[in-house]
């Protein structure tokens, strides 16, 4: 194990030892707070251009596995722990998160007070970092920060998307749902899949009229990274599907690109929202519902509350931060946070239900 350093863009530095690729990276730090599910984080394509603290004091300790990754691969610039663990305990695993790491080309490091490191971004916000276990030099890595862009105002979606369409489940099946891949987990496709839904999975930047021509029942439009503002390709999408009147399901960057279809502004929060355990409020059925949620950008509330076709549906209890809305006279709604869960609680998949009954009424 070498010597790694962790340096933060208002100039914080920690140290630490090196886990995964020896290496390089920058990226925007944000923190996750499960103690449980750091593969399926890790490979989450929200996640895309980002630095992950895990906040738990011990990641590792269970391997990985090929069956709990929700992509093709790791999706974080770099990872940080307090003990990132080598040696596992699970049977079925594939491999170590050490190997894992390495195979993917990541860079860690370990050894960091990750409750201390958390209480500062919480603090001060998010931060641009670099973490790295070949350059010692606190000077050169600074230099590298400041040539790092901010999030905001990055289009990310297009780098994850699928680059050919695919489609899942039987062809039998009773519904058609056309997916517009923004960053698409696998689990959420397979809770369409356990519904009896046939998908075809279309790369970001697809034209209304190449999805429709699927004959979908519905549309989703899914989760995914970076700033939503600069995806007038995908706004104007979000734009024909309401004009078509077939029924449409959100999640997340597919939540907040229904907002700005929409007039409704988006931002870029102090530090987002990440974790398996955010409270959250149904507002239409008064039930509340412990959430997992992962996004940097949120819509505003006062722009919801103004605008005549869409409503509030639910609200975070932390921070009374928007977490769901629907249209008034459309089959369309959306939540910021992740109904899937994976990692997480499943209260949230009544969701998935609601849309089907959607696709049932609009037949």
């Amino acid at each position: 194990m070498k010597d790694a350093l962790l340096v933060l863009a208002d100039g914080t530095v920690f140290e630490g030892k090196s886990f995964g690729k020896i290496g390089t990276a920058t990226g925007e730090l944000c923190f996750t707070t499960g103690m449980t599910g750091y593969q399926e984080e890790l490979t989450d394509p929200s996640f895309y251009g980002q630095v992950l603290i895990m906040n738990n004091v011990h990641v590792g300790n269970y391997g990985v596995c090929k069956k709990d990754e929700e992509s093709n691969g790791v999706k974080v610039k770099a990872i940080i722990g307090r003990n990132l663990e080598d040696n596992y305990s699970r049977a079925g695993a594939d491999a170590s998160l050490q190997q894992y790491l390495e195979e993917q080309h990541i860079v860690g490091i370990e050894g960091v007070d990750t409750r201390t490191l958390v209480i500062h971004v919480r603090n001060s916000g998010a931060l641009n970092c670099v973490v790295s276990s070949e350059i010692k030099e606190v000077d050169k890595l600074k230099a590298m920060l400041a040539d790092t862009p901010s999030m905001k105002g990055l289009e990310l979606a297009s780098a994850v998307s699928t680059k050919e369409a695919y489609a899942l489940g039987s062809e039998s099946a009773s519904f058609r749902v056309a997916v517009l891949d923004l960053g698409v987990k696998r689990s959420i496709l397979k809770c369409f899949t356990e519904r009896d839904v046939y998908l075809k999975v279309f790369n970001a930047r697809t034209s209304f009229a190449e999805m429709e021509g699927f004959n979908p029942d519905g549309y989703f439009i899914s989760n995914g990274p970076g700033d939503p503002e600069p995806m007038d390709y995908a706004i104007n999408t979000v734009k024909d599907i309401l004009a078509s009147g077939k029924p449409m399901f959100g999640i997340c960057l597919g939540h907040q690109l229904l907002a700005l279809a929409n007039g409704i502004q988006t931002f870029k929060m102090h530090h987002g929202h990440r974790g398996v355990n955010h409270p959250v409020k149904n507002v239409i059925t008064g039930k509340c519902e412990i959430t997992t949620q992962n996004h940097g950008f949120g819509i505003d509330l006062d722009s919801v509350r103004n605008n005549v076709v869409v409503e509030i549906t639910h609200i975070n209890l932390n921070d009374g931060s928007v977490e769901g809305i629907r249209m008034k006279e459309k089959p369309v709604f959306s939540v910021q946070y992740h109904p899937e869960a994976s990692p997480g609680p499943h209260d949230s998949r009544y969701l998935f239900d609601h849309f089907i009954q959607l696709m049932h009424n609009h037949q």
